[in-house]
């Protein structure tokens, strides 16, 4: 009797990516997290994870232009987060009230873009200014937080 053709079995199905937001609460130098948040992001990029980041209270100084930290005697990373967009990384969300009280507006950020491969590689920028009430929605849709 012949065999018969074994049938190979299902692949299982890929996983979507989980969503992680990267809350920066906190002032850029002074302390360590907002540096361990960008190298914690890189890695979550590196995994195919969806990767936001949100700048509320004092972590909207993260991306502000000029900073200048040698007087701090500590390395400036902020030009790290023009680097983004090459990983995957297009989602940077700042709060507006967080912006008004500190007396910033959107040109006193710097500009952080990224090449969208979906639009004929058009440039696009990564920063988007929202409401309290905007980012607290969208805080509701990831599926992990992570503050620093």
């Amino acid at each position: 009797m012949a065999d018969a053709a074994k049938t190979p079995p299902a692949k299982p199905a890929k996983a979507a990516p989980k969503k992680f937001m990267y809350v920066n609460r906190r002032a850029p130098y002074g302390t360590i997290y907002a540096l361990e948040s960008l190298e914690v992001v890189l890695i979550g990029a590196a995994f195919d994870q969806e990767v936001a980041l949100a700048f509320i209270d004092d972590g909207v100084f993260q991306l502000t232009k000029g900073q200048d930290t040698k007087p701090l005697g500590v390395k400036n990373f902020s030009p790290t987060f023009r680097a983004l967009g090459d990983y995957g990384v297009t989602k940077l969300y700042v709060e507006k009230e967080s912006l008004q009280e500190r007396g910033l507006t959107i040109a006193d950020l710097q500009a952080v873009t990224y090449e969208d491969e979906n639009d004929g590689f058009k440039e696009k920028p990564s920063i988007q200014v929202l409401t309290r009430a905007e980012m607290g929605a969208i805080m509701q849709k990831q599926d992990v937080l992570l503050n620093f």
